[in-house]
């Protein structure tokens, strides 16, 4: 199962996008219960695609809230179009899921 929830409307020409990713974006300054420092561990770069063609690369750090909500509009596509959303963080862990423009 995906770490990410993404939904892809179009309306009057410009496709809405919203997604959900779940991960825990540890920013490696907080310490648990027994005071050991939590590593950092946080997305690093989300990249959304349409037909091969990029629509979206954003450049994340450990400022980014846990489980982030992504939202953005673009132009070009069509209904019934493939989106396919991607993350990758610090740690080397990925995901990616796609979904059609509806």
């Amino acid at each position: 199962m995906s770490s990410i929830r993404v939904r892809a409307q179009l309306s009057d020409g410009v496709t809405n996008v919203r997604a959900l990713i779940s991960h825990p974006m540890e920013t490696g300054q907080r310490t648990d219960s027994g005071g050991n420092t939590i590593p950092a561990h946080y997305i690093t770069e989300v990249k959304a695609k349409v037909r091969d063609r990029e629509i979206l690369t954003a450049n994340w750090g450990p400022s980014i809230s846990r489980n982030p909500y992504l939202s953005f509009q673009f132009e070009g596509a069509s209904s019934g179009d493939t989106l396919e959303l991607s993350w990758v963080d610090n740690n080397g862990d990925s995901d990616s899921t796609q979904v059609q423009i509806r």
